[in-house]
C-alpha cells in the first residue's frame, strides 16, 4: 500500500488517493455542518460532495469510499421507504432533516447491510445520548468489496472526544511482487566466473570510455547532443568489450550464460551426484553393519 496523493479542497473535504492491491481507492474524508449550521451552508457543502464524488471523472475500475462526520441520521429502513440500494435495511433510530440531505448521492451505506448489536451501530455517545452520525459509504459496484460482518463500531476506541472509531474490512486481489530480471534485448555482457575478471572487464571499459570522452569534441553542443554523444561511446565500448549475441536465447538469462558457465554448471551436477551416491552407499554401509550386530 502506498498513498498517491493527498487534496485538500476545503476545511471540511480531504480526498486520499491510494493503491490497495490491484485497486486505486479513492477516500474522501468529510465533516458536515452540524444541526447549528445554516441551511445555506448546509445545501453548499453538499453540492461540493455531490460534484465530488458523482460528478468527477473517476474510472469505474477505481473505488470510491465516502467517511466521515455527517451530522445526520438515517435511521431504520421503516423510516427509509424508496431508498432501494442505498439504505441496506438496518439502522438506528429514526432519520432527521439532516441525514436526508445525502441520499442524492446514490451510495452505499456499509453499517445497513446486516444486522448488528446497538454498540456496534452507535458512533456517537454524549452523557444519555446515543446515535449514529459517523458513516462509511461506497459505490453500488463496490459494495461486493466489502466485507458485510466487519463494517461495525468498536466502542472501546475513541477516536476523537465522544465519537467511536468506525471500521471496514474490504477484499482486495494481492498483487505479486516479481523481481525484475537484468535484460539486455541486443547485448549481452559476456563476464567470467569469477570476480577478478569482472574486475578487470570493468577497469577496462571505466579506461576506454574515459579515453574517448577525452577525444570527443564538445564545443557547441547542447544538453541533449551532449547526452547522446556520451550514450553512443559507451553503447559502443560496451560492444567493444561485452559482445553481442548472434543466436536466439537459450536461457532466461543469457547474459551470464558462457562456455565457462556452462562448464561449472556440468561439474557441480557431477559433484552433487557424487554426493549424493557416496552419501547413499554409506548410508546403506550402517544399516549392513547395524543387521550384522542384532544378528
Amino acid at each position: 500500500m502506498y498513498v498517491v496523493s493527498v487534496e485538500r479542497h476545503s476545511e471540511r473535504i480531504l480526498v486520499l488517493k491510494m493503491v490497495l492491491g490491484d485497486c486505486l481507492l479513492n477516500v474522501f474524508a468529510v465533516y458536515a455542518p452540524h444541526s447549528g449550521k445554516s441551511d445555506e451552508e448546509k445545501e453548499r457543502f453538499w453540492k461540493e460532495v455531490f460534484h465530488l464524488v458523482s460528478c468527477r471523472p473517476i474510472p469505474q475500475k477505481e473505488m470510491v469510499v465516502l467517511a466521515g462526520d455527517m451530522n445526520g441520521h438515517i435511521g431504520s429502513r421503516p423510516c427509509n421507504v424508496g431508498y432501494d440500494g442505498t439504505h441496506g435495511g438496518f439502522g438506528h433510530g429514526c432519520m432527521n432533516a439532516d441525514g436526508s440531505s445525502y441520499w442524492s448521492l446514490q451510495m452505499g451505506i456499509c453499517c445497513t447491510l446486516l444486522t448488528k448489536q446497538e454498540a456496534k451501530l452507535v458512533t456517537y455517545v454524549a452523557g444519555p445520548v446515543k446515535s449514529t452520525v459517523d458513516y462509511i459509504m461506497v459505490r453500488q459496484e463496490d459494495k461486493a468489496k466489502v466485507r458485510r460482518p466487519n463494517v461495525k463500531v468498536i466502542s472501546s476506541e475513541e477516536c476523537v472526544p465522544k465519537h467511536k472509531l468506525s471500521v471496514m474490512d474490504m477484499w482486495f486481489k494481492a498483487r505479486k511482487s516479481w523481481r525484475r530480471k537484468f535484460d539486455c534485448s541486443s547485448q549481452e555482457c559476456v563476464y567470467g566466473s569469477s570476480r577478478r575478471k569482472r574486475r578487470v572487464r570493468t577497469e577496462e571499459y571505466t579506461c576506454m570510455v574515459r579515453d574517448k570522452v577525452e577525444q570527443a569534441t564538445r564545443k557547441g553542443l547542447g544538453v541533449n547532443d551532449h547526452w547522446q554523444q556520451m550514450k553512443g561511446l559507451m553503447m559502443e565500448t560496451a560492444k567493444d568489450i561485452c559482445g553481442m549475441t548472434k543466436s536466439p536465447r537459450r536461457h532466461k538469462e543469457t547474459w551470464r550464460w558462457n562456455k565457462e558457465v556452462a562448464e561449472a554448471v556440468r561439474e557441480n551436477k557431477i559433484r552433487r551426484v557424487d554426493k549424493m551416491q557416496r552419501g547413499l552407499f554409506l548410508q546403506q554401509r550402517k544399516r549392513n553393519r547395524r543387521n550384522m550386530q542384532m544378528t
